[in-house]
């Protein structure tokens, strides 16, 4: 089947209006290199692999670089240049520098996995002529179009007001399956639940642990091991430091420096607190969720259905912030409130013209509840767009909005 990655080529084409490089950055196994093959459909393109020893030498100087583009791309350096794993070439930032500047008809489509050598070769040598566009795993949608295309459709043609009902039962059934195997797309696709496992294990030994290990100490292996089981139980909550320092047997700087490896490989984000009253509000720690759930559960051991496991709601809200992390829009915020006594709101969108406040409950109301707290920070802050992510109810209480959580993404 092929890939499709809703978004990606109108967004990758969107940017090469304003600058002439753009790099797919994520996480390993998330799908970039099928994107970078269904941009290339269609156009002029010549696609070179970071990882071969030959691109590397190709880049050593720019005269040879021009003359192989000039023989396998275009006489005239017109087109599109992929180069897929582009952090492995040494000095490359440079080398697409100057080929942009000289060849201004000539667009450059990156892939990387690091965001930790990219983020440093872009700021220093391509600012101003790149961009980066963040690649997450499979949302819900595309995760639908992975199993049943035909059920992917009946999907898009769904509105704010779809309730559960028998029409929705095959994609509800979908979603809980999402929730405990997440979206990288080799699980996504696999035919049966021990296949689905075994991906995941696989990308987990293969990619995640092996890359990760390029960054940490080799006496801090153990250590860093317990970190990832220990942050794994906290999703959706408050994470403390200083307890996983302890725990870990790792010093607090260290764990600090690993969580913030984990952050740039795309395995983890935090979110920062929203504050109202700085008194009030927690502002030191953040909140932490993995990037895929599928991973996520790996490190837990766990691929019970969702119907049976005590951290169902954490699943549930780890997705809520998927959903809406992908669709926060330029320069948007994704953050969480809650004060030291209490009060809070799971997530705070600022889209910038609005702000959205979302709470998850992953319970199936037979009918509309009140929560207080969330509608005394929403009347408090005027914020009008509110949303209660559930099970299956579907209607308006009090000026929220009840929505089934498979339509997190139509917030």
């Amino acid at each position: 089947m092929a890939l499709k990655r809703t978004g990606y080529p109108d967004k990758i084409l969107n940017a090469f209006k304003q600058v002439s490089i753009v790099v797919l950055l994520g996480a390993r196994q998330v799908g970039k290199s099928s994107i970078m093959e269904g941009f290339s459909q269609d156009k002029q393109v010549l696609t070179l692999y970071g990882q071969d020893p030959e691109t590397a030498q190709l880049f050593e100087k720019l005269s040879q670089l021009e003359k192989y583009l000039q023989v396998y791309l275009d006489p005239q350096l017109k087109g599109y240049l992929l180069v897929d794993e582009f952090q492995y070439i040494p000095g490359v930032s440079t080398m697409l520098k100057l080929l942009t500047d000289k060849h201004r008809d000539l667009k450059i489509l990156c892939s990387g996995s690091s965001a930790l050598d990219i983020l440093q070769q872009v700021e220093e040598s391509l600012a101003g002529r790149v961009r980066t566009l963040e690649v997450l795993s499979l949302s819900f949608s595309e995760y639908l179009f992975f199993n049943d295309p035909k059920l992917a459709a009946l999907y898009e043609t769904f509105d704010m007001d779809t309730g559960s009902s028998p029409l929705t039962a095959p994609i509800e059934a979908l979603f809980s399956e999402y929730l405990v195997y997440g979206g990288l797309p080799r699980a996504a696709l696999a035919a049966d639940r021990e296949e689905k496992i075994q991906i995941l294990d696989d990308i987990y030994q293969t990619y995640l642990l092996k890359d990760i290990r390029n960054y940490i100490s080799q006496g801090d292996i153990v250590g860093f091991n317990k970190m990832l089981r220990l942050i794994s139980a906290q999703i959706g909550n408050l994470l403390n430091v200083n307890e996983v320092s302890i725990a870990s047997g790792l010093p607090r700087k260290t764990c600090e420096e690993y969580l913030y490896i984990l952050e740039q490989m795309g395995i983890i984000k935090l979110l920062e607190p929203y504050f109202v009253n700085k008194r009030k509000a927690i502002g030191k720690m953040k909140k932490i969720y993995f990037c895929d759930l599928g991973l996520r559960n790996m490190l837990e051991k766990n691929f019970n259905d969702i119907e049976y496991r005590p951290d169902r709601g954490a699943l549930f809200e780890n997705y809520a912030m998927l959903e809406l992390w992908r669709n926060r829009g330029p320069a948007g915020e994704l953050q969480f409130y809650r004060t030291s006594d209490g009060a809070e709101v799971d997530f705070v969108l600022n889209r910038l013209s609005k702000k959205t406040a979302v709470e998850c409950k992953f319970s199936a109301f037979p009918k509309p509840v009140s929560l207080a707290a969330f509608n005394h920070f929403c009347d408090d802050e005027a914020i009008v767009n509110r949303f209660i992510l559930n099970r299956t109810l579907n209607t308006i209480h009090r000026e929220a909005r009840f929505l089934p959580g498979f339509l997190a993404d139509r917030i």
